[in-house]
């Protein structure tokens, strides 16, 4: 008879958006230690929100992990993931203070992400290191006159939308390389998309593709001119902002052997390392598709089940990856908060409905299965 999963330990590598939910999923029926460079969830979602309103950004978007009611049962370190051995099955990882942490799991879950842009950066911080790096990029970007977004995503979408928002007399140009911006969403989502940016005053300009200056960093928020490979004239703003998609796995900590030759995670439709039972995969680090769209599609839960029946010896789920990406564009907005089925078509949250139902219901209780208020933490251990 297999042996009981309540027994077993799984170490969830990564505690972003998809590792936070892979083990409030797992911690009522194993003994889950999470591991993260964060002292809580520092969410990669909305850009635009973060950088205009991050007070109102980090309220759903920066969770210490005390506030979760689902992680009581969980055992988070924070350090620096170093290493692996998998046919050990041990995960090595050094904390800010440089001690070691070596931990045996009978399941690894990896959940660790991508760096990219100055928004996601996978460094030991602390709770002030956080807030402090986002009042600096909210201070530096509300003091220019002019923006220039580089980019062609629902990052940069999203963060030329906001900002032109919250200041109308800003002037806001988002540059993309080709014809139309959003390539990976539905042609219905951008057409929407590019009304709502020309309503918020923003300049578009299509067919622009940026040439990086030497020593470029995407994680920097620069001020030089940007040139283009196009041949179009250099373009200047008091800031720019590069959110062209340039993400890189943080997965120097693993084997090279279970790499794609990008770097990402390889799986199997059931999110499995290949050759490595009990080694999964989930979230933008895994290379389960062209999109990795495991990260939006609340693939935590099928990780989750598919850990828990290889303990128990049953057969596992496949993923099934959705052809386009979806989901919200440009956050919450004045008027409510769209959001994107993959056709397309967008289903609105009224904003009325946003504080009273949304995130206290759907999000905190629904979702996250509890979230306490910043004044009702549990204590610490």
């Amino acid at each position: 008879m297999p042996q009981s999963d309540k027994r077993r330990r799984v170490v969830v590598a990564g505690l972003g958006d998809t590792g936070v939910l892979t083990a409030i999923r797992l911690a009522r029926h194993a003994d889950v230690v999470g591991i993260s460079a964060k002292p809580g969830l520092v969410s990669g979602q909305e850009l635009g929100v973060r950088l205009s309103r991050p007070e109102d950004w980090a309220r759903d978007y920066w969770i210490t992990f005390d506030r979760f009611q689902r992680l009581d049962r969980v055992r988070t370190i924070q350090a620096r993931l170093t290493g692996a051995d998998l046919s050990a099955r041990k995960v090595f990882a050094q904390r800010g203070d440089r001690t070691t942490v070596g931990l045996q799991y009978d399941a690894l879950v990896v959940c660790t992400g991508v760096t990219n842009g100055f928004w996601r950066q996978p460094g030991l911080q602390s709770a002030a290191d956080v807030d402090a790096e986002l009042r600096a990029a909210h201070y530096r970007v509300a003091a220019a006159r002019s923006v220039i977004v580089v980019g062609g995503g629902a990052a940069a979408a999203s963060a030329a939308a906001n900002l032109a928002r919250t200041w109308p007399a800003k002037r806001v140009d988002l540059y993309f390389p080709g014809q139309r911006a959003l390539l990976t969403h539905h042609p219905r989502t951008w057409r929407r998309i590019r009304r709502r940016l020309a309503d918020a005053g923003v300049v578009m300009h299509p067919g622009h593709r940026a040439v990086l200056p030497g020593g470029f960093a995407s994680e920097q928020i620069t001020s030089e001119p940007v040139q283009w490979s196009t041949g179009q004239p250099p373009a200047s703003a008091d800031v720019v902002l590069w959110a062209i998609g340039r993400v890189r796995p943080n997965t120097a900590w693993l084997p090279a052997e279970i790499l794609d030759d990008d770097g990402f995670v390889r799986v199997t439709s059931a999110l499995q390392v290949p050759g490595h039972p009990g080694v999964f995969a989930v979230g933008d680090v895994a290379a389960s598709d062209p999109l990795r769209s495991s990260a939006r599609n609340r693939a935590d839960g099928l990780v989750a089940h598919n850990v828990r029946a290889e303990f128990a010896g049953r057969p596992l789920r496949q993923y099934r990856a959705p052809k386009r990406r979806w989901g919200s564009v440009l956050g919450v907005q004045p008027d409510g908060l769209e959001v994107f089925a993959p056709t397309g078509y967008a289903f609105r949250f009224p904003a009325w409905s946003i504080d009273r139902v949304l995130m206290p219901w759907i999000v905190r209780r629904g979702i996250y299965r509890g979230v306490r208020g910043p004044e009702r933490r549990r204590d610490q251990s």
